[in-house]
């Protein structure tokens, strides 16, 4: 049984800056989907090509999502879930990797 499905606080140390995101992971009967919402003022984005896989240090996760503010780009994730700990990075095409740190929402 995977330890993603839920909701996640995520940051992303960026260039420009801090940026957070709330991410939502489904896993219906081994289908995953998951949307990313930010603040609030945007509509949530669906999460693409969501995979998981067990391993050493925790599970792996990849998932692409696309974005709009504060730019339009295609971003591309790769971390390890551990217990309620999420720790990685994206990338966005040639841009340098940010790191990306989450924690699980807590009800």
């Amino acid at each position: 049984m995977s330890n993603l499905t839920g909701t996640w606080n995520l940051s992303m140390r960026t260039p420009i800056g801090t940026m957070h995101a709330t991410m939502t992971f489904v896993d219906a009967d081994g289908v995953w989907t998951g949307t990313a919402d930010d603040d609030g003022t945007s509509p949530s984005i669906p999460l693409r090509d969501i995979r998981t896989e067990a391993g050493a240090d925790g599970e792996h996760v990849t998932w692409s999502q696309s974005i709009a503010k504060p730019m339009r780009l295609n971003l591309d994730f790769d971390v390890v879930v551990a217990g309620d700990q999420m720790t990685g990075h994206s990338r966005a095409g040639r841009l340098p990797r940010t790191t990306v740190s989450g924690s699980r929402a807590t009800a």
